[in-house]
This record gives C-alpha cells, structure tokens and sequence, in this order.
C-alpha cells in the first residue's frame, strides 16, 4: 500500500497567513492538494499538522484522511514532519508519498507516473525531475525509513537523497509544477489559478 505524509504543519512565517488556507480557485490551497492525491488514486493520505492545526483540519473535515500533530512545529524544520508522519503510518504501508502542502499545482497525472514507476521499477526512491531539478511529491520505500527517522539536524532530506542517489529512479516531467510552492506572497500571486 502506499500511503500519502502531507506536509502542512509550517507557520507560514514568509506568507505572513496560513497559507494553507489560502484560498485556490473554488476552494483552498490543502484542499486541492489533497483532492489531486485522492483523483490519482491515494486513498491512504496522513496530514502532519502544527500551528494552524484547527483550521486545516476544518477545511479537510470532508475528506477521509488521518491528522498527525508535529509536536516540534515551531523549529519549521521539514524533517520533524516527515518524520512524525512516517511513524503514524499503518503497518501495512510498503512505500511514503512525501507531499508538500503547500504545492496546489501538483497533478494527479504525475503522482500516477511516480507511483506506477515504484511499483515496475521497484527502486526504493521514486523522485520526478525536470530539466534535472528534483521535485516534489516523491516516494520512499518502506526499507529507508529508519535512515530519515534517525536523521538528526542539522542533516535534512536533501542529504538523505544524495546519500541515496544511486537507489533514486527519476521520473522525467515536462512541467515545473513539481519545482513549485508557495512560500511567499509573491509565490501565491504568482502561481494562483
């Protein structure tokens, strides 16, 4: 099974607002993610929540998913939340989608790329690319999950991926979608529907 750790307990310090709830076209920027993943086929999605948690989890309150609290939030540190998630998973979960909450643009057609190459490629790292630029969201197998959960600060998920480099299988994508948050203000007027 594979199971979706959305991340989504920032502070949003750089948007100055809960950029999660921001809005995104008819609705709001973690629901549409959560909408994608449900369109691609997830059906087993863990928010990891923080600072805004009530009001995330009453704008996804109609959706069948699991909230996680990262306790440690406030650090802002992306790490604690990936790893907060990883061990909520249920037992049965083979492989992690690592899912920015903050990257409405991502599409349903490129987390079934990405889950299709893991299930034929078997690599333990499935990660879409493009024009050579990793990207979000991407799998890892059940197999490392003790490296990223024993993965201490200052050490991040970029130094597990390049000391993992030869277990990655990239997907290539012809859109920057998957390059793409929202950190900024600028980033939202930029990128909102």
């Amino acid at each position: 099974m594979i199971s979706a750790v959305v991340l989504a307990a920032g502070l949003s310090s750089r948007m100055g607002k809960p950029k999660m709830l921001l809005p995104w076209g008819k609705t709001t920027v973690i629901e549409k993610v959560i909408a994608t993943l449900a369109d691609a086929g997830i059906d087993s999605i863990y928010v990891v929540v923080g600072g805004n948690s009530p009001d995330v989890k009453k704008v996804l309150s109609g959706y069948a998913l699991n909230f996680v609290l990262n306790p440690d939030y406030a650090s802002g540190e992306m790490l604690s939340s990936v790893q907060v998630g990883l061990l909520r998973l249920p037992k049965e979960t083979e492989t992690a989608l690592i899912v920015l909450g903050d990257q409405p643009q991502i599409e349903a057609t490129i987390v079934r790329e990405i889950t299709e190459n893991y299930l034929q490629s078997k690599e333990k790292i499935v990660v879409p690319s493009y024009q050579r630029h990793r990207g979000h969201p991407w799998l890892v197998d059940g197999s490392l999950w003790p490296e990223i959960i024993n993965l201490q600060p200052p050490s991040t998920l970029r130094d597990f991926l390049i000391n993992n480099e030869r277990k990655i299988s990239y997907v290539e994508v012809d859109t920057d979608s998957i390059l793409q948050d929202l950190d900024t203000p600028h980033d939202y007027q930029q990128h909102k529907p």
